[in-house]
């Protein structure tokens, strides 16, 4: 379990920066937030790949690493959304 959490955090310091890069357009994200936010998206994608395809996160796995950076894109268009919301009001 802790293993799990270890390697989704080093993981998610790779697929958050990544996700920014998949992303079209221009991001007003720091770079501690954007690896907090793959570090999530990777903990959420290991999650649900030990869950659902029964991937261990203890390991290097093609999907936990898919799963990972579609997550962390998905956390940082969560948190675009959230703050573009903040700004406009």
């Amino acid at each position: 379990m802790i293993t799990t959490i270890i390697v989704a955090l080093i993981v998610g310091c790779i697929v958050g920066p990544l996700a920014r890069l998949i992303l079209p357009g221009d991001q007003n994200i720091s770079v501690p937030m954007t690896v907090l936010l793959g570090a999530v998206g990777s903990l959420i994608g290991s999650w649900v790949g030990a869950n659902f395809l029964g991937t261990s996160g203890a390991q290097f796995s093609f999907w936990g690493l898919i799963l990972g950076t579609v997550f962390a894109i998905v956390a940082v268009m969560g948190y675009i959304a959230v703050t573009r919301r903040k700004a406009v009001r």
